[in-house]
């Protein structure tokens, strides 16, 4: 009984310093005011939705870790990543949903923070947003776009973001193919690394590494979120007051937040990441409907895909998990998603349908078919056949996976859009999936998914 009394005692003790260190926090904590004279907003949801901005923030790093670290150049003064964290009201999951810079985005009217023009509604990438009306058009803008009532508002840079790795230890990435990119220097071979906050901050930042680009940048954000997560969660961090301090210490001198992000916050936040586990935080990236859409004055951008994205927001509001549907049936994984696979069907018999119902069949399963299937010019055709750009082989082999006895035929120059020719073979569709769950069903994957280990 003694020994009880004396840890209830200790652990109201640890509570009550934890709340006095958190409380001194507080002044650490640059303010803006992201949410003033906002009107029409967005009914409110459940749990809790926070808007995290990295911004590019290098010039106020040393020149040394600049050259280091491949930072040279001008600072935007826009922000470099953007992510909606969603954390459910019952603080037992966390969902982290990232907004592609260069997503196309449309503005309220607003006033320009730098010239103090106003402006009307109008067309812009969203990363342009902060530079353009800073916090306050960000959030407005990103409402607007997704009809989810943004809580609070957190902006981090590179200095904070290093220190914040530095401070835990490092955090520990795993990949499976080696990863470089001469812009940043990044240069990790195949296998696993705990990376301190500089290589942290190459590895998120790398855009090069692939084809890819920024949505492969986006995943490698994910996934370093849940390692982060799980850095945090495992080390004792949350669980000690002290060492909560001085994490947050190191962190909290270079982040802005809005005025009502403060003790009380962190203090709910570190109770939320201490139920978290690796399997109740998903990540995943808004849906893209159309890749290099151009928009004069503007150039290329990611358009959303407006079902899609509809519906991740809707689970959003209604506080529900991104990932709650599991494929439990046998399924062929490859290596491409059918999501991001384009694909026009043409008949090439006589059998009246057969283009539609192939066509039906490979969009249910996940393949962007274009819904206007043809008959082919040749109507003879016995053996289903795929053309493909050789430049597009991987999606060209995952759509040979779904129709089973399909030839593969390269055509160079066809482009991303690959043709089945439906011969009389056919006979089903087969599911297909990626091999890598993050290209799924919004792309969702959880933390568990993508640890190391």
């Amino acid at each position: 009984m003694r020994a009880a009394t004396t840890l209830s005692v200790v652990v109201l003790a640890a509570a009550g310093i934890g709340h006095a260190i958190v409380t001194g926090l507080d002044n650490d904590i640059a303010r803006v005011d992201p949410f003033k004279d906002m009107k029409n907003r967005p009914e409110p949801g459940h749990g809790m939705n926070i808007l995290l901005v990295g911004t590019d923030g290098r010039d106020k790093i040393s020149e040394q870790e600049r050259r280091r670290y491949r930072l040279g150049g001008a600072p935007c003064h826009c922000t470099d990543t953007m992510m909606i964290v969603h954390i459910s009201a019952d603080r037992e999951r966390a969902s982290v949903v990232s907004l592609p810079r260069d997503s196309y985005a449309e503005t309220p009217p607003h006033t320009d923070r730098t010239t103090g023009r106003t402006h009307r509604a109008h067309p812009i990438k969203l990363n342009a947003a902060y530079a353009e009306g800073g916090p306050q058009l960000t959030v407005r803008t990103v409402e607007h776009m997704t009809k989810v009532k943004i809580d609070h508002y957190v902006e981090v840079d590179f200095t904070s973001f290093m220190k914040m790795v530095d401070v835990l230890g490092g955090v520990e990435i795993c990949t499976a193919q080696p990863l470089t990119d001469s812009y940043t220097g990044l240069d990790l071979p195949a296998g696993t690394h705990r990376l301190d906050g500089g290589e942290a901050l190459q590895y998120v930042r790398s855009r090069h590494t692939d084809a890819s680009s920024d949505l492969g940048r986006m995943k490698r954000q994910q996934r370093f979120m849940a390692s982060l997560m799980s850095e945090a969660t495992s080390s004792g961090v949350l669980l000690n007051p002290m060492k909560f301090r001085d994490v947050s210490r190191a962190v909290l001198g270079s982040v802005r937040a809005d005025k009502e992000f403060g003790a009380g916050e962190l203090i709910t936040l570190g109770r939320a990441l201490r139920n978290l586990s690796p399997a109740s935080s998903e990540f995943t990236t808004v849906p893209i409907g159309r890749m290099g859409y151009a928009v004069e004055g503007i150039g290329s951008t990611l358009k959303w895909d407006d079902t899609r994205s509809a519906l991740l927001f809707e689970a959003l509001r209604a506080d529900r998990p991104l990932a709650r549907h599991k494929v439990r049936s046998k399924v062929v994984r490859v290596e491409v998603a059918p999501q991001q696979i384009r694909v026009q069907v043409e008949n090439g018999t006589t059998v009246a349908g057969l283009g539609k119902r192939v066509d039906g069949a490979l969009a249910a399963t996940g393949f962007r078919t274009t819904r206007t299937p043809v008959n082919a010019q040749v109507r003879d055709v016995r053996r289903t056949v795929v053309l493909y750009d050789p430049r597009w082989d991987l999606s060209a082999k995952s759509l040979a996976a779904a129709l089973p006895g399909a030839e593969l035929r390269p055509e160079p120059g066809r482009g991303p859009v690959l043709k089945v020719i439906a011969g009389t073979d056919f006979k089903q569709v087969r599911k297909v999936r990626a091999q890598d769950p993050q290209q799924g069903e919004f792309g969702v994957v959880t933390g568990a998914e993508v640890k190391c280990g």
